[in-house]
Order: structure tokens, then sequence, then C-alpha cells
């Protein structure tokens, strides 16, 4: 009898003790989201706003670019009517100087095409740090362990509930607003 009631007190203590990690309260699982940055660049207003500024540069450097390649192109063609009437020396004069001014147009256009590429890069950056900033504060905020970038990790699945580029946008341009006001 002794043996029975020892059983059944082990028995009764593995039950119980079971019971009481069935019922222990369990860590919700780990929060992990994701953000379309490319998405946010192309929606928020600091993105916009720096890929309009990038615009304005771009058509100022056109606009350059469009009267270097018109005076190109008068020369040119004063150089195709008038160069039979010219002296040799004139002649070889003016071609070298069209020659030189051809040369100048294509280093300007290079120099603005760097120039530009390098100003994009700039903004990219500059908008990147922000955003890093901007989603360090939304993920601890919102409790996430992670948030991954959707366009650089490769994510095979993702629900529409782990998408937090819309959030990060309003917390940006929020953030961006503030900025402005200072």
């Amino acid at each position: 009898m002794r043996a029975s009631l020892a059983a059944t007190s082990i028995l009764a203590a593995l039950l119980t003790g079971g019971a009481a990690l069935a019922q222990a309260p369990t860590a919700p699982p780990p929060r992990i989201g994701y953000v379309d940055l490319q998405r946010v660049l192309v929606r928020s207003q600091p993105g916009v706003a720096a890929r309009a500024q990038l615009e304005r540069e771009k058509a100022q450097m056109q606009r350059e670019m469009d009267s270097k390649k018109q005076e190109v192109d008068k020369l040119r063609e004063d150089l195709e009517k008038k160069g039979s009437l010219l002296t040799a020396d004139t002649r070889r004069e003016r071609e070298e100087t069209l020659e030189r001014k051809r040369r100048d147009t294509a280093r300007l256009a290079d120099d603005f095409q760097r120039d530009l590429a390098r100003k994009e890069q700039q903004a990219l950056f500059r908008l990147q740090q922000d955003l890093v900033g901007v989603i360090e504060r939304l993920g601890k905020q919102r409790g996430y362990y992670m948030i991954l970038e959707r366009r650089g990790a490769v994510v095979l699945y993702a629900a529409p509930d782990a998408d937090l580029t819309d959030e990060v946008i309003r917390a940006y341009d929020q953030e961006a607003a503030t900025k402005g006001k200072k």
C-alpha cells in the first residue's frame, strides 16, 4: 500500500508539475517586419523633395548643354556655308575651334553626368541614414525583434501585416516636417 501511495504521490506531482508547466505563460513569438525602402524613397516627402531637387539640377545642366550644343552647331553651319570662301589658314583655324568646342562640350557632358551621379548617391545616402534612425525608433517602440529590407533580404513569404513601409513613410514624413519647422 505504501508503494502504491508513493507512486500516486509521484504521479500527482508529475501531473501537477506538468500542468504548471503547461499553464506557464509563454513569451510571444518575436515580431519581424519588413520595409520596402524603394517605396519609402519614392513616396516620402523627403524622398520626393530630394528627387525634385535633383531634377531641377538636371534641368539646369541640360539647359547649359543645349546652349553649348547650339554654339557648336552654329560654328559647324557657319563653317559649312562660308568654308569655301575662307583662306586655308582661316578655315583650318575655324575647324580647330569647332573641334575644340566639340571636345569641351563632350567633357562638360561627362562632368555633368558624374556630378549628377555623385549628387544622387549623396542624397540617397542622407535619406538612408535618416531612415535607419526612423526604422530603429519604430522597431523599438513597436517591439520588433527584427526589421528587414524587402528587396535586399531574401523574403520568400511575408504577411501583409509585417509590412511596415507605410508606417515608416508616415514617421519619416512627420520627422521631416518637425525638422523643417526648427
